[in-house]
């Protein structure tokens, strides 16, 4: 049986507020160790153009959002971990950050430049994740940009897959069957990347970061 959606994004947010703290000491600095997502982020900077108007859904301790502003990015972060949101507004002042859930966004229709949605899909049970994409579609412009963390199956067969998180149910997508419900809800894949599993890994999964474009 389907767990009701906002029951689920209860049960992801009230798992991170219990270890916010301890997620913020490890993460706030981890792109310093990694250069290619550092790559993928700047390539999609570079997208959505210098200003351009960016969302950091499940932004957590907001690091992320705060490299994207850095990049010349007008960028703020939305989390549904009201824990987390407050950690990002003590890092980061200066920046915006709001306290939501990714399916229903208190955001304009067609007012972004971008969505980063950095491992934040995965803890969206699979019959669920087609309204988050529907909402991602709303709030992009025309020509918007969009990129999508996340970690994938080991084959097509299943096309999304549970597996071991250490703070909340996760799941692993197929690339290709992602690519394909984005372009059910009018994206066009611009590019992605593959990250290897490195021995030291706790999880031996590839990664992945899918570049897609509204229309």
């Amino acid at each position: 049986m389907a767990v009701p959606e906002q029951d689920s994004v209860s049960a992801t947010s009230e798992a991170y507020d219990a270890v916010a703290e301890l997620y913020a000491q490890k993460f706030r600095d981890s792109l310093q160790d990694s250069p290619l997502e550092r790559a993928c982020l700047s390539a999609f900077a570079d997208f959505v153009g210098e200003g351009g108007r960016v969302a950091d859904l499940g932004c957590g301790p907001g690091h992320v959002t705060a490299y994207l502003a850095e990049s010349g990015l007008a960028a703020f972060g939305v989390d549904a971990s009201p824990a987390m949101v407050d950690l990002a507004r003590r890092a980061y002042p200066g920046l915006r950050f709001d306290v939501g859930p990714m399916s229903a966004l208190d955001i304009e229709d067609g007012a972004l430049d971008g969505v980063l949605s950095r491992w934040s899909i995965i803890h969206t049970p699979p019959p669920e994740l087609p309204a988050i994409l529907r909402e991602f579609s709303r709030i992009l412009k025309p020509g918007g940009q969009l990129l999508l963390g996340f970690s994938a199956t080991d084959g097509p067969t299943p096309a999304s897959q549970v597996y071991d998180h250490a703070v909340a149910p996760a799941y692993r997508w197929w690339p290709d069957h992602l690519a394909g419900m984005l372009r059910e809800h009018g994206f066009t894949e611009v590019a992605r990347t593959v990250r290897a599993p490195q021995p030291t890994d706790r999880r031996q999964h590839r990664e992945i970061h899918l570049f897609a474009r509204k229309g």
